[in-house]
């Protein structure tokens, strides 16, 4: 199978170009960086000729991270909904019939939540002044009882609460916009907090694990917010490119529906204050500090429910939480 693999010098781009190489796949990289073809996504000359003699496209170049301020909207618009486009109409123009795209947790909002009272409920986005206050748990919307968090399955409504979630629910509704129109197929894989080897550098846009491992690095504690008790779920980013390689050997074999979606987790969810315990743990820095910061947008639990990606693909995480952060913890972030 021949792939082109945009986002191929990224974090997880690399890693899914190591695991199709493995396979006996051939990877043609596309990225803005010295690997492969040096280009942007948005480049429609460049990406046609990329399409060249390709069979399926894993598409992974992205902005992410939740953002800094309002002003990074036209950024985050123009990489990652823009550059989508510009890819699925190149990819018409090839007749390149086969697309996993990289999605994330983000577009469900919150999480699934039900009340003693009213069942499944869906909360509505935390307000400032509760946050401010330290009332974290999102509460019923019809009676304000506290809730019990549960995980949320592919079916679940969409509900994007910051600029990068609206990106990525643009990217899965234009992919499935060009198969209806092409007959192609798409899979959507929805990571979870992928964390590992190669994660970018501290930077505003950086994932959590990165910003902890950072601030160990430095000597410094890591910076914990809310009171530490969101939980999340931590993926292995080598599970995360067995999944691509498993979802786009789908694809191309013609098992794939014209757009199906699955969560790529680990089934194991852990607190903020359980991954920056381990992580300090397993450093042998400081321990953490819990904040009470907060951020706008952020939610409080999301955890998911990956038995599709079983059933379907065959995915099954590997690495274990306990060894994947003593490996992160020993190999540093841009290792």
């Amino acid at each position: 199978m021949n792939v082109l693999l945009t986002g191929s010098a990224g974090f997880i781009g690399s890693h899914i170009a190591d695991a199709l190489t493995a396979a006996g796949h051939t990877v043609r990289g596309l990225d803005q960086r010295a690997d492969g073809e040096p280009a942007d996504v948005r480049d429609a000359p460049a990406v046609a000729r990329a399409l060249h003699g390709v069979d399926a496209v894993c598409h992974q170049a992205a902005m992410v991270g939740l953002g800094v301020d309002v002003f990074d909207l036209p950024a985050y618009v123009s990489a990652n909904a823009h550059g989508t486009a510009v890819l699925l109409a190149e990819m018409a123009r090839a007749g390149v019939g086969a697309l996993v795209v990289a999605s994330s947790m983000v577009v469900y909002g919150e999480g699934a939540y039900s009340c003693a009272r009213h069942g499944a409920v869906r909360p509505g986005p935390r307000g400032e002044e509760a946050l401010r206050a330290g009332r974290f748990e999102p509460g019923c919307p019809r009676c304000g009882d506290p809730l019990e968090p549960g995980t949320v399955g592919e079916d679940t409504v969409l509900d994007p609460r910051n600029v990068y979630a609206d990106t990525k629910v643009a990217q899965e509704h234009l992919a499935t916009s060009w198969a209806r129109m092409t007959g192609g197929s798409v899979v959507a894989l929805r990571y979870h907090n992928v964390y590992g080897p190669r994660m970018p550098l501290d930077t505003p846009y950086a994932g959590v694990a990165a910003l902890f491992r950072s601030r160990l690095e430095r000597g410094e504690p890591p910076l914990v917010f809310e009171d530490g008790g969101q939980r999340r779920d931590f993926v292995h980013v080598r599970d995360v490119a067995r999944a691509n390689v498993l979802a786009l050997e789908r694809v191309v074999a013609g098992g794939a529906e014209a757009f199906r979606a699955y969560n790529i987790a680990s089934g194991e969810p852990r607190t903020i204050t359980d991954m920056a315990e381990a992580l300090a743990a397993a450093y042998g820095g400081p321990a953490p500090q819990v904040t009470g910061g907060y951020r706008i947008g952020d939610v409080r639990h999301i955890m998911a429910s990956s038995d599709r990606a079983r059933r379907e693909l065959g995915f099954a995480p590997e690495v274990p939480f306990d060894d994947g952060m003593a490996e992160f913890a020993a190999c540093g972030v841009a290792a």
